[in-house]
């Protein structure tokens, strides 16, 4: 049964779809499937067991199919059943499958009549069925019964739109001739959601019930209500037959006997019935499917270049290999020292472009928060004066000394150069931090190998933790040489001489005036909020002053501010606030802003406001001091000091101010360089050339490289939904190279399905012109006025009937002969021509009944 190519098509798609079902995205695929809608007792379940070759699918009156039933047929020597919820049971008896039918429905649905989405999923084995999957839906009502719900016709309609509307749906419009075919549910649900008519196919039903003397030839024919892809007749078991336990092989029987001798059909009985129903199925399921095939291959392929890359290590992983783990450590070990030396390096692929990382944040401990740190323990000058007059004093004991003392100079010097070993100290501790989170960053990639990764993460931390000590002894070492001696005659040095000339207000070294120092955006957050709260504002700081606009063009200049006896100071953040806040303040109590003593300035992140902070360093505005200090500092004496004592004060404070200056940029300057060669590259050469003897060392192999369950499991799901999308294009590509499709029908005038329909519409007769004696028998139970008949456009021709041709082209009307050919048949006569006066009916005659003739005796009969 069915065609050659479809036999080869079909099993094709059931593997593409198991072979999704393996990665559970069988759902998501838009599979090209066969809906039958109709309304109810249109024959739908009768057209569904001629299929099956079964009685199967539950009975009786009202709405009973309350679930839709995804049935695949399946060509298979034997012959049962199976549920996607019962899985792992065969029905053979056809009979528990109906009940299971109705047991499921009845499951979700309960006993009142409601309704539901979820599929009911049945596969049918069989040797008398091709292999075609259908969706049975519930029949269109609109009047609820019993206990059904008021909405009963609103949900049915949605249900039946959530299967129908998706493009890869053929729909089989069913309707059954003893009714108004222009009334039908079916078409019109149809029409809703395929207006060009490529999807939808017309099934006739109930043609041997069509009141006597009345037939459907001008429907089936497509001339009458015309669809693009036709109507096929077919004639199903009637209730007694069915209550007879009727054969479905003798009643495919009776139904070509049905069509072989009715008058009216018989010349087109090879395209009738359910057998050429089952074939015009698999034609256009063919079309349909391949030209699906193009959207579901640039889906497949989509997902397998996703894929790629991540399956890329797992392609020639072989489980068996003896040296797979020898092999996966050697790879690991070089991976990961790759990483760390990127991150530390910089590189040009994958930069992460949301934040800091790596070198880059160890570059900014180097140049921007070591030097803060430094310039926090920035003296202040009356604590620096006091110092210098109790050094001289002390110095000179109970003598009262005419010259400036050398030793003053040299113990406040000291004194401060010592200050320096705790911020140095603290720039060790941050870059070691650093590392320590970069290394657990590269040990990520070793996930698969939980020990590995441990172990890994413990030995390089353990190394780094070993080269922090020698670092900090080199600091150490750095700051007590720089205490060792006193090098006066360093060349920026400014002497003695210098020092007594300089003038008191130059202890602040600023850049050079007009310079930009930074630009960027800060928040200010304590604006009145009668004046809206914080705003953001445009900030330009320069060497002189800060100032900020409204936006980045710098056009509209909000306020200036000289940086003149300011300072910054720590502002603790708020409950509820997200930003972190820093505060510009003046020394002199004066307000910094209109009627406010300072600005609370707030940025995104404590990066952003260390470099803030290290950009207004650079720029002569230092940090407050702690007032706790001031607060151990004592009380300061009031009594002022002798003009000679003075000039020496301020002689010393000049030479302290030089020399720190120079061992300040000497450490900033030393101090990212004992770190890089103690620290970060022993590190990266430990790792390069250590790390994999250490590793060895450390323990059992096997067991180091054992991998998680978590990470095989990945794996195997990994290359599993790989291959399996490697196998669905594969199948996709026998599909287009093994299967031809058909071009689809011309266009039709369906505009009789926009009009409103008539349910006066009345069938053509057999004969030409109707007796006098008999009215005309109409199908319709309500009267209306007569729908407007279309003649059919671009329909296919109607070959004539098979078989040996008698000499039927003579003009005799003899009831007792067979009926005439196509070509030769009369035209139909409208009721005002008399019987004997033939007339062709015109192209568009308005309101034009349709005429009904005398039924045709039969050869057969």
């Amino acid at each position: 049964m069915g065609n050659r190519g479809m036999e080869d098509l079909i099993p094709l798609i059931n593997k593409l779809q198991d072979a999704f079902s393996s990665i559970g995205q069988s759902c998501n695929l838009d599979l090209p499937q066969i809906a039958v809608v109709g309304g109810q007792s249109a024959g739908k379940s009768s057209v569904l067991e001629n299929f099956v070759g079964r009685d199967f699918l539950p009975r009786g009156s009202g709405i009973v199919t309350r679930r839709p039933l995804i049935l695949q047929l399946i060509n298979a020597k034997a012959e049962y059943a199976e549920f996607l919820h019962c899985k792992g049971k065969k029905f053979v008896d056809f009979e528990e499958v109906r009940q299971e039918i109705e047991a499921e429905t009845d499951r979700l649905t309960g006993t009142n009549k409601g309704i539901s989405s979820v599929p009911i999923n049945l596969r049918v084995y069989s040797p008398n069925v091709l292999n075609l999957t259908l969706i049975d839906l519930p029949g269109i009502t609109k009047v609820p019964v019993g206990d059904q719900p008021v909405d009963i016709e609103h949900q049915i309609k949605d249900m039946l739109l959530q299967f129908i509307s998706r493009d890869s749906c053929l729909i089989l419009a069913v309707t059954p001739a003893n009714t108004d075919l222009a009334n039908s549910d079916a078409l019109k649900i149809a029409k809703e959601v395929d207006p060009p008519g490529l999807r939808t196919i017309g099934v006739i039903t109930k043609l041997d019930l069509m009141d006597e003397g009345t037939d459907a030839r001008d429907i089936l024919e497509n001339k009458l209500l015309p669809l693009r892809r036709g109507y096929i007749g077919v004639v199903n078991r009637s209730q007694k037959d069915i209550d007879g336990r009727k054969d479905i092989r003798a009643a495919m029987a009776a139904e070509r006997k049905f069509f072989l001798s009715h008058p009216g059909y018989r010349h087109m009985a090879e395209r009738m019935g359910t057998p050429h129903l089952q074939k015009t199925l698999n034609q256009q399921l063919t079309n349909h499917i391949r030209e699906t095939l193009p959207a579901l291959r640039n889906k497949l392929q989509s997902q397998l270049l996703s894929l790629e890359k991540e399956v890329e290590e797992y392609k020639n992983y072989r489980p068996d290999d003896p040296t797979r783990k020898t092999k996966a450590l050697l790879q690991m070990v070089q991976q990961f020292a790759v990483d760390f030396e990127k991150r530390i390096e910089g590189s040009g692929d994958q930069v992460n472009t949301m934040e800091l990382s790596g070198g880059a944040r160890i570059n900014r401990i180097f140049h921007e928060r070591f030097p803060f740190e430094l310039v926090k323990m920035e003296f202040d000058e009356k604590e620096l004066r006091r110092e210098i007059s109790y050094a001289i004093k002390n110095i000179h004991g109970v003598r009262t000394g005419l010259f400036t003392p050398d030793m003053a100079f040299e113990a406040i010097v000291k004194k401060h150069i010592l200050k320096m070993k705790e911020p140095s100290l603290k720039c060790v501790d941050l870059v070691v931090s650093e590392l320590t989170g970069l290394i657990r960053k590269c040990t990520e990639k070793l996930g698969s190998y939980p020990r590995l990764r441990e172990e890994t993460e413990r030995i390089v931390t353990t190394y780094v933790r070993e080269r922090e000590g020698k670092t900090k002894d080199q600091v150490l070492l750095l700051i007590d040489i720089e205490l060792s001696y006193i090098n006066t005659n360093h060349e920026d040095f400014i002497g003695f001489a210098n020092a007594q000339q300089r003038n008191m207000q130059t202890n602040k070294k600023r850049a050079m005036p007009n310079q930009v120092i930074r630009r960027g955006w800060l928040t200010i957050n304590n604006i009145s909020i009668m004046k809206g709260g914080s705003k953001e504002y445009w900030f330009v700081l320069t060497a002189e002053s800060l100032s900020w606009y409204k936006d980045e063009e710098e056009k509209e200049k909000k306020y200036m501010l000289p940086l003149d006896n300011l300072k910054i100071r720590d502002v603790e953040k708020g409950f509820m606030s997200t930003k972190h806040i820093f505060a510009i303040f003046n020394t002199e109590q004066r307000n910094v802003y209109k009627d406010l003593r300072q600005i609370e300035l707030a940025c995104d992140s404590q990066e952003d406001v260390d470099s803030w902070k290290a950009s207004f360093l650079r720029a002569g505005v230092y940090p407050e001091k702690d007032q706790a200090e001031n607060d151990e500092a004592g009380p300061v004496d009031t009594f002022s000091m002798d003009p000679q004592l003075e000039r020496q004060v301020e002689t010393i404070r000049n030479l302290v101010d030089s020399y720190i200056g120079i061992v300040n940029k000497s450490i900033r300057d030393l101090m990212p360089k004992t770190i890089m060669h103690l620290m970060i590259n022993n590190a990266k050469d430990f790792i390069h050339s250590e790390l994999l003897a250490y590793l060895y060392s450390s323990g059992d192999q096997t067991s180091l490289m054992e991998e998680s369950v978590d990470q095989a499991q990945r794996r195997d799901d990994m290359l599993r939904m790989y291959h399996a999308l490697k196998e669905s294009l594969k199948i996709i590509g026998d599909i287009s190279t093994t299967t031809v499709s058909v071009p689809a029908p011309p266009p039709v005038d369906d505009t009789w399905m926009q009009k409103d329909p008539s349910p006066n519409l009345q069938h053509r007769p057999a004969g030409g012109v109707p007796p006098p004696s008999r009215p005309p028998a109409v199908r319709g139970p309500t009267p209306g006025p007569p729908l407007i008949p279309t003649p059919a456009f671009g329909a296919p021709p109607i070959p004539s009937r098979p078989g040996p041709q008698p000499a039927y082209g003579s003009a005799s009307q003899d009831p007792f002969s067979a009926p005439p050919q196509i070509p030769s048949r009369p035209a139909r006569i409208p009721p005002g021509v008399p019987p004997g006066v033939p007339s062709r009916r015109p192209p568009a005659a308005p309101n034009r009944p349709t005429i009904i003739r005398p039924a045709e005796s039969s050869l057969l009969d």
